[in-house]
């Protein structure tokens, strides 16, 4: 019996009994309860804070609770991009095993640049305004999700076909759409070219209520679905060898896992806009925060954060420099920071 259990557990030197699981010992764990817990209570205060800050009536009354009504719908936009975002980003980097990329390096953010850059061109700021409505937010989803699929189908479901060649393809798309889109962006004129560039940020501000009850359901079933497969996912993170060594159709997963990323990603970019680093920011955090490799407890600390950032951007814009909705500005530095950080600390991509 004690041979047993020293196979399965061992005292380490601070007496911190370790084990094998999710996480390393139980000190771990409860590390990872309290972080679960405190990031509950900052989404939850970040939630209630938008819904009450810079009120003008007084709590409780019927104008407080009519106010606090047609913030809610920021709140959940907010809501919808976390969740999006968080589980796409960290499913995608699992994918590709390199926790340095986003799925925005699959040119999703360039396609949207591009749509909404030729509708200008070719349509004036009237075609801007014609394209605000359902049929065209789902034409616009519809388009980023073709784009993914048509890529990862044709370069993974090749004889010679890998990840790598896939995303080197995905970035000369992306730097070709983005080129074309600076290309039509200088031959607009000046008012033309204020009202698109408001656009080719993230801004909680471009999306609509009407979009929501389209986009709750898609990110909902997407996400879902990624949370079903965490066991594969875990699999996936062991890299491709290991992964078949298991019994896990490598390629047929990953196309099914690139797939829903791309749901998510098309309907984030989408609903607000580019937010090119959110998603890093929110998955690097959550892997220091997390401290497993299990994605069943990765995801939701992810979500937590990508929530809490997206409240916490939002509050200092609006309240600090009054640019009501453009929370891409904050994120964007601070992301970008931390991207900074981790590549010169691993040296390497």
């Amino acid at each position: 019996m004690a041979s047993t259990t020293a196979v399965h557990s061992a005292v380490g030197p601070a007496g911190d009994e370790r084990h094998s699981g999710p996480f390393g010992s139980r000190r771990t764990k409860r590390r990872y309860t309290l972080i679960l817990a405190l990031l509950i209570v900052l989404a939850a205060g970040s939630g209630i804070g938008l819904l009450a800050w810079g009120n003008p009536m007084p709590f409780g009354t019927e104008g407080f609770w009519i106010i606090a009504r047609g913030r809610a719908n920021l709140v959940l936009v907010m809501l919808v991009v976390a969740f999006a975002q968080a589980i796409a980003t960290v499913s995608f980097q699992t994918a590709a095993n390199n926790r340095i990329i986003t799925p925005s390096i699959m040119g999703f953010e360039s396609l949207y640049r591009a749509i909404q850059t030729s509708t200008v061109y070719l349509f004036g700021l009237t075609g801007l305004i014609a394209i605000q409505g359902i049929p065209q937010f789902l034409i616009q989803v519809a388009l980023m999700v073709a784009l993914a699929v048509a890529l990862y189908s044709w370069l993974l479901s090749g004889k010679y076909g890998n990840l790598q060649i896939m995303l080197l393809v995905g970035i000369v798309i992306g730097g070709g759409l983005g080129s074309v889109s600076t290309f039509m962006q200088r031959l607009l004129t000046p008012s033309e070219f204020d009202v698109l560039a408001a656009r080719m940020m993230g801004n909680l501000g471009n999306a609509r209520d009407e979009y929501l009850p389209v986009a709750i359901p898609l990110v909902l079933i997407a996400g879902i679905l990624l949370l079903l497969r965490t066991p594969r996912l875990n699999v996936l993170a062991l890299g491709r060898d290991t992964a078949m060594n298991l019994g896990v159709d490598h390629r047929r997963e990953l196309i099914r896992v690139l797939f829903l990323v791309s749901i998510l990603m098309a309907v984030s970019t989408a609903l607000v806009g580019p937010m090119t680093f959110f998603g890093f920011l929110v998955a690097t955090l959550a892997y220091q925060f997390a401290d497993t490799y299990d994605h069943k407890y990765i995801f939701p600390i992810a979500v937590l954060l990508g929530f809490t950032v997206l409240a916490g951007a939002y509050f200092i814009m609006r309240h600090v420099f009054y640019a009501y909705g453009i929370v891409s500005i904050i994120i964007e530095l601070i992301g970008g920071s931390v991207f900074l950080i981790v590549i010169l600390r691993k040296g390497r991509l």
